[in-house]
């Protein structure tokens, strides 16, 4: 088989990129160039922040900030607004200005290794309350506000320390 054959078995299954990709095609291309990501900042009027708990075989366990990778010919506007509703549940209001662009490279991962990563200020209203139906505090996706930085934030979200 050569090269472009190839190509186009993976073009067969993954027939809509911008609904995503396959895991198999999307962790290949993890290992072979950056991703786009996007992070969302959510803060209430008491300047508490809403993180998430992760616990992955990439991340490992601790809280984050919400965040998706950007689709193809998907704006950041749309990506912002995808990752508040698919893991908060909730639209979020946010200034389009970007407030902080940071290169993260994870040198012990050849997968999920590189990424762009776009911070965005975001708000909800202190009335918000997060959606863990059925989840407890360990499971990923749990959501909680916090007044501080918790110390168990993931490693790559440590950039972000300082605004939390």
């Amino acid at each position: 088989m050569n090269l472009t054959d190839a190509i186009a078995i993976i073009e067969k299954h993954s027939p809509n990129p911008k609904a995503g990709l396959p895991d198999e095609v999307f962790y290949y291309i993890s290992r072979v160039t950056p991703l786009v990501n996007v992070d969302l900042l959510i803060k209430d009027e008491f300047k508490r922040t809403l993180l998430s708990w992760r616990d992955d075989k990439y991340s490992g366990k601790g809280w984050h900030l919400p965040g998706g990778i950007v689709r193809f010919k998907e704006t950041l506007d749309t990506r912002v607004k995808k990752v508040a509703e698919a893991e908060i549940g909730a639209p979020v209001n946010f200034d389009p200005a970007p407030i902080a662009i940071n290169q993260i490279i994870l040198k012990e991962h050849d997968v999920r290794g590189h990424f762009i990563s776009i911070l965005f200020k975001c708000s909800l209203t202190s009335d918000f309350v997060p959606k863990n139906t059925e989840l407890s505090s360990s499971d990923a996706g749990y959501l909680m506000w916090h007044k501080t930085c918790p110390e168990n934030l993931l490693k790559f979200h440590e950039i972000y320390r300082k605004y939390l």
